[in-house]
């Protein structure tokens, strides 16, 4: 094996996902020399669509597009004083690898954080009496205004060819969309997708009980789209393999079909696959960044030089990496100081499936993205104080797909074998859910960091996650259990089974949830309590950006996708704007 050393160039990308492939074209087009390096295989559109076939067990199950623990093994407890022990297949969530990431296999629903989300401490400090919450809460400040982070919203819903209901177009509330969004400075580009029969039964049922439900805000695009980029995205034809699968038919954005195609026809940018990144190198004051050194498929160590750092892989990558590098101080719960690894987040699904004997809801019809949602149950928008709970939840009934391994069956139904098969005769198709999203806040003992015990297959530390449920979301969960009851009642099954987290709960890393994690190296307005600025920025290292979920202060009950491509967005029109002309501190501490 050999040690080598590639030519300099202006940016290095750690990732080609979403935040990697942004980023990378963004500086790409202000005419840097951009080289991205992705730790998994290359993959492209053609690898997976039609007349390919979409195979379940392979994606949903087998997790074929996913990193494998033995590459990305993570350890986890409950405790600071639990032990630690190492994943050894993925439950909760399934991080991506390869060309594209997560955002290869995402299911596509596009929503917005609300204003409120975004300035969550300050809605808490002015509508929450003293004691309320509990003290070892650390939830944050996003570093923006709506109206800095709305134009990137809409860059990015645009970059994905977002199919939704405008609900609140210049501060005009809009027939049919969310009326608690924030307001959007354009319509949504295309149509929402098409309702299904659970969709309209929900909504109907919603309204009825004064709830204000809208079409899911969806990247499973409606129509033919031709984003920003010159990329086109097809119609989606609702296959239903969306959630774990790579889209079959160009329909769904990602990074391949909304990015990659005019990112790779850039004569100044390159990538590299099958290239690992082991730690970012420092010069010796500690101060910049002078590349990163990373092992390839041959394992060779090779150090790449670069002006500009930007670590764009999966959350727990990031705070990985900026740990490993010496970045920044390590978080230390006990005495509360250093910001790399605090405020670690993920969130809380819980629903209800109603069977119905005389409905037929076709569920191999459908978009990862399709259902309604309503978002009344989100902080500002129900009398949290009153409850002494803070937090939120997107009530919604989906349909997202028709497969048969792990279709609900009614309570009794034989687990396998032909009480199984009969029980799929009877009742495939024949029920449908109503399903909770819950924010998740932040707490001085949640946080991730380097475990003392388990290593990698290069010698190199896990990272080690400490994380369980605390009372705030364990009864929010059951205050949106009674709201859902009231649904199901109005709905009026023949019957239905419950899931949802008891006050006795603990997290279960063994089932699946969805891969939204957060936190760990948050941007804030101080280096005393965050990672990174409103930029992106490293506070300590200023030549180093962390775009990523990593960067969010806690969780909120929208999906993370708009707002993580927003921040990337907003970041990399800095780094044109100020950074090139003037490397530094894009803000003074």
């Amino acid at each position: 094996m050999s040690n080598i050393t590639n030519e300099e160039v202006d940016v290095v990308v750690v990732g080609l996902g979403w935040t990697g492939s942004l980023m990378s074209i963004e500086l790409a087009q202000a005419g840097l020399r951009v080289r991205a390096l992705e730790r998994g295989e290359d993959r492209s559109n053609a690898d997976f669509t039609y007349p390919k076939p979409a195979d379940q067990y392979a994606y949903a199950v087998r997790n074929k597009v996913m990193v494998t623990p033995k590459d990305a093994a993570l350890s986890v407890r409950h405790s600071m004083t639990g032990t630690a022990l190492p994943t050894r297949q993925w439950g909760a969530f399934v991080p991506g690898t390869g060309v594209g990431g997560s955002g290869l296999h995402w299911t596509g629903v596009l929503i917005r954080p609300t204003p409120t989300d975004l300035k969550l401490k300050t809605y808490a400090d002015q509508a929450y009496g003293p004691g309320v919450l509990p003290g070892n809460m650390t939830i944050g400040d996003f570093p923006f205004t709506w109206d800095e982070i709305e134009p990137y919203l809409d860059k990015f819903d645009k970059i994905c060819g977002l199919s939704a209901n405008t609900g609140n177009l210049r501060g005009q509330i809009m027939p049919g969309g969310d009326p608690f969004e924030g307001p959007r400075s354009n319509p949504c580009p295309l149509p929402a997708l098409e309702d299904t029969l659970n969709n309209t039964m929900f909504a109907d049922a919603a309204r009825k009980l004064g709830y204000h439900p809208f079409p899911n805000p969806s990247a499973n695009v409606s129509r033919a789209w031709k984003n920003p980029y010159g990329n086109q995205i097809a119609p989606c034809n609702y296959c239903g393999y969306c959630s774990k699968y790579p889209c079959l038919n160009f329909s769904k954005a990602s990074p391949q079909t909304a990015v990659m195609d005019a990112l790779k026809r850039m004569e100044n940018f390159d990538y590299k696959v099958n290239a690992n990144v082991l730690k970012v190198e420092l010069h010796p004051d500690g101060k910049t960044a002078k590349g990163v050194t990373y092992a390839d498929a041959d394992g060779n160590t090779v150090f790449q030089p670069a002006k500009i750092v930007v670590l764009a892989g999966f959350q727990f990558v990031n705070v990985r990496l900026m740990l490993l590098s010496g970045i920044g101080k390590p978080y230390d719960p006990v005495s509360n100081t250093g910001t790399i690894g605090r405020n670690y987040a993920y969130l809380s699904v819980g629903g209800t499936t109603l069977f119905f004997k005389d409905k037929q809801f076709n569920p191999f019809a459908t978009a990862g993205a399709t259902g309604q949602m309503f978002n009344d149950i989100s902080p500002g928008n129900f009398d949290g104080p009153a409850l002494g709970i803070i937090g939120g939840a997107k009530i919604h009934s989906s349909q997202a797909t028709g497969t048969p391994i792990g279709t609900s069956l009614p309570a009794g139904t034989p687990e396998w074998g032909q009480g199984w098969k009969d029980g799929m005769q009877d009742w495939y198709g024949h029920s449908m859910k109503v399903s909770i999203s819950t924010g998740c806040m932040s707490y001085r003992e949640h946080y991730v960091d380097l475990d003392p015990t388990y290593k990698d297959p290069w010698g190199l530390p896990l990272l080690r996650i400490t994380f369980d449920w605390k009372p705030n979301e364990l009864r929010l969960q059951q205050h949106l259990r009674g709201i859902v009851q009231n649904i199901t009642k109005e709905l009026n099954p023949d019957s239905y089974s419950e899931s949802y987290l008891g006050m006795d709960s603990h997290w279960d890393i063994t089932k699946y949830v969805s891969t939204h994690n957060v936190g760990g190296a948050i941007m804030g307005e101080s280096p005393e309590t965050s990672a990174l600025n409103r930029y992106l920025q490293s506070w300590d290292v200023h030549n180093v950006f962390v775009p990523g979920g990593n960067a969010f202060p806690q969780n909120f009950q929208a999906n993370p996708t708009a707002l993580i491509g927003a921040i990337t967005l907003f970041a990399a029109q800095a780094i044109k704007d100020q950074y090139l002309k003037n490397p530094g501190p894009l803000v003074q501490a």
